[in-house]
């Protein structure tokens, strides 16, 4: 123990004796570990964003929805057209899922109506439907203030209407939504609730969806269907053109997660039957987009830690390259040593315990510029909008997220303080080698 606490001793004077040549030694395995921390972080801060986003709409949901068909769309120019276009999911299809998936925990369908959210002389799109109370529970929706649809609205046919946040925002923006009317179209409905935001106004949660869910309005399925109908009609550059759509989304529930696969093929070989070639039927099945982006995400880790692991072996490779001249520096040091009585074994000991330390503090050090550089991309990235000159480059929620993972912090290090000590070997065993005469007589 001596001996080792001694070795030590000598190679960190060895090392402070040379203090710059020793950081610019270091400063590969410095900027390898750093990188490796920097850009697993990056890779798995957006992997958990995407993770999140999909998580949110149920690991054990099966989503379908009615789709315009293609050739559904085409019109023939210059002329003015008016037509019914009949597609998607009905209401036969969902007895007909009910009664062939009578173990699913929940099925919930939803319904477009409306071509206008309208309040005073604001309006949009419309964004609203149809649905049941059992919604929250299949796409993790929370009330911020009123209440949600109950079983009563549904009985009565009531007009009532919940809102998402930014529709409350936007039609609400000085006074309180509860107990308001806003229009869809010439039907005007109370609202009785808002939702809290849902984080899926963005990213890979909102590409699944089709649309930022902030700005939904639900009703009672049935007061759609008596009040609305199936019919939407919209009217655009001089043509106008009408979907009849019974349901536009169905979500359906399995009661396990390991059941999620089996029952969406399941379900897919039903729609398949009912709906020939599934031109007017998408099916989304979170679970399996979930395991795909686990993948892909481990796929890109190990892609972004090899990358910047190329760095350590060039730190490493460094490390043994300035340990070669060493020796020569050190020769007549080397050859005073073993006339002394140090055995080959010391010698090398010292070489090996020098790269070692080397490697070590560069990995300290690299582990901290690391977590520094990961904080500080996860905070600043959010504030380059707001810079004066090449703020408008950037949208004005960009956002790049970082999540430091132990084992890369430990992987990083560990990698380090081997490649130090391996590319250390070879410098250590040629300075044991030497010869120790020719060593004294050495300038």
């Amino acid at each position: 123990m001596q001996f080792l606490i001694e070795t030590i001793r000598l190679g960190l004077n060895d090392l402070l004796l040379h203090k710059l040549r020793s950081f610019l030694t270091a400063l590969g395995i410095i900027l390898g570990v750093a990188a490796v921390i920097t850009m697993v972080s990056l890779g798995e801060g957006s992997k958990r964003e995407a993770l999140e986003q999909i998580e949110r709409l149920g690991a054990r949901n099966i989503i379908l929805r009615s789709t315009r068909p293609a050739d559904n769309n085409q019109q023939q120019s210059g002329q003015q057209r008016s037509w019914v276009v009949r597609f998607g999911i009905t209401r036969e299809d969902v007895d007909v899922i009910r009664a062939s998936m009578a173990d699913a925990d929940l099925v919930v369908p939803a319904k477009s109506v409306g071509s206008e959210i309208l309040r005073g002389e604001k309006r949009r799109v419309s964004q609203a439907y149809g649905t049941t109370p059992d919604l929250p529970k299949v796409a993790s929706l929370r009330i911020a203030e009123g209440r949600y649809l109950n079983d009563t609205d549904m009985e009565e046919r009531r007009l009532v209407a919940v809102i998402g946040q930014s529709i409350a925002k936007e039609m609400f923006p000085l006074d309180g939504p509860i107990g308001q009317t806003i229009r869809i179209d010439d039907r005007a409905v109370e609202v009785i609730g808002v939702l809290k935001p849902v984080g899926l106004s963005g990213g890979a949660g909102a590409a699944l969806v089709g649309r930022d869910l902030n700005y939904d309005v639900h009703l009672p399925m049935t007061t759609v269907d008596t009040v609305f109908g199936d019919v939407v009609a919209r009217r655009q550059s001089g043509s106008f053109s009408a979907e009849e759509v019974q349901v536009s989304e169905l979500f359906v529930v399995s009661p396990t997660r390991e059941r999620v696969l089996s029952d969406s093929s399941r379900l897919e070989r039903l729609m398949e039957v009912r709906h020939p070639g599934l031109t007017d039927v998408t099916m989304i099945v979170p679970f399996e987009l979930l395991e795909n982006a686990r993948k892909s995400a481990l796929t890109w880790n190990l892609v972004l830690g090899s990358i910047a692991g190329i760095s350590l072996l060039v730190g490493g490779i460094g490390i043994m390259n300035i340990m070669l001249a060493t020796i020569t520096e050190r020769t007549r040091e080397i050859g005073v040593r073993r006339a002394l009585g140090a055995t080959r074994n010391d010698v090398a000991s010292q070489f090996i315990v020098e790269t070692g330390v080397l490697s070590a503090l560069g990995g300290v050090v690299g582990v901290g510029l690391g977590l520094a550089a990961s904080l500080g991309i996860g905070a600043l990235v959010p504030l380059l909008p707001a810079l004066p000159v090449i703020g408008s480059v950037f949208p004005p929620d960009v956002s790049l997220p970082t999540h430091v993972t132990l084992w890369s912090v430990v992987l990083a290090f560990g990698v380090a303080t081997a490649t130090g000590v391996i590319f250390g070997v070879y410098p250590a065993m040629k300075a044991s080698r030497q010869d120790p005469i020719v060593a004294l007589r050495h300038d």
